[in-house]
């Protein structure tokens, strides 16, 4: 199958009327010009033929007149061509402004492709049965009927004679000319802002789609958390009880961040002060201080004693009795 195609592909030589027979042929329907199908429904439909049930045709929109509702065919497009691994880059915002060789290289394109399922042939595919459950498609295909109708009609309907029909050649071009100012000035009068405000509302309208999009996926974030925070094992914990107290604050004034990080510090400090480990060090660190002093008090006595003379051994303790004693004197 056709995918990426060499821009010099003989497909890209196909010219405007072969490519309008076959989409009015393919689906029944008569456009006269390629650009008329920029609003990407036609797209959807030729895929659709090519690939029966593939394409969800209730989201499809025959009527699109402006660049959002184009966007959103397309979109269904690149749905399809995901599914179908189809990796055609589609310039969406030239074809919607209905470029004409932007329009007639994608539908050349387009050709190729569905030429090259099945050979082309889209065997028991009801095209106006199809577009009925799409938004505007059984007006399309009533302004198509009628369409052709008036080209039948046109093409058959002779006229008389040649004098009554220069005759309603002048008279069509006199009243085309009266008429001329006044469709000039109804022409200004509905273009006034007509296409500026159109963009604009395109413009507003994917910016809230975009906004609606970010909005729901920070949302999600914040369930995830919440519904981490009311796991049983640390629900209790002074973290999560911080983390809840930001989730669910009410103002704006920034005091939950403040009172989170209170509440995180204090729970620490408080573990510090009532740490019974620390205090049970402190306590062993203290009585083997006193152990060491006494013992090596005692060892500098005896080494005292050791080196003393049995002179002033005698001498020490007649000083003691002595002292002992007020009544006696040395």
């Amino acid at each position: 199958m056709a995918t990426n195609m060499g821009i010099m592909d003989s497909a890209y030589f196909v010219g405007r009327s072969e490519i309008l027979a076959w989409i009015n042929s393919t689906l029944q329907l008569n456009l006269s010009k390629v650009e008329a199908a920029c609003s990407g429904a036609v797209h959807c439909q030729l895929l659709d033929a090519a690939h029966p049930g593939i394409v969800h045709m209730h989201k499809v929109n025959f009527d699109a007149k402006n660049e959002y509702d184009m966007i959103q065919n397309y979109k269904v497009l690149q749905d399809v061509f995901n599914k179908l691994k189809i990796t055609k880059h589609i310039e969406v915002s030239k074809l919607v402004k209905g470029r004409p060789l932007d329009n007639l290289e994608f539908m050349q394109w387009m050709k190729k492709y569905c030429d090259s399922v099945n050979s082309g042939l889209h065997h028991n595919y009801n095209p106006v049965e199809r577009r009925e459950v799409c938004k505007g498609g059984r007006e399309t295909t009533k302004k198509s009927a009628q369409s052709q109708a008036s080209t039948k009609a046109s093409t058959t309907s002779r006229p008389h004679s040649s004098h009554n029909a220069r005759r309603n050649d002048v008279a069509t071009a006199v009243n085309s000319t009266n008429q001329a100012p006044k469709a000039t000035s109804t022409t200004k009068r509905s273009c006034a802002g007509g296409p500026a405000y159109d963009e604009q509302i395109t413009q507003l309208k994917l910016s809230v789609d975009s906004l609606e999009k970010e909005r729901d996926f920070y949302f999600e974030k914040l369930r995830d958390i919440e519904i981490l925070c009311q796991t049983p094992d640390i629900e209790h914990s002074p973290v999560v009880a911080a983390i809840q107290k930001i989730l669910y604050a009410t103002d704006d004034d920034g005091t939950a961040v403040a009172e989170a990080q209170a509440m995180i510090s204090g729970e620490q400090k408080e573990a510090e002060r009532l740490s019974p480990i620390a205090e049970v060090s402190e306590e062993k660190s203290c009585s083997e201080t006193r152990k060491r002093k006494n013992i090596a008090d005692l060892d500098f006595d005896v080494a005292g004693i050791t080196n003393l003379s049995p002179r002033q051994r005698l001498s020490d303790i007649s000083d003691v009795h002595c002292s002992e004693s007020p009544l006696m004197t040395c």
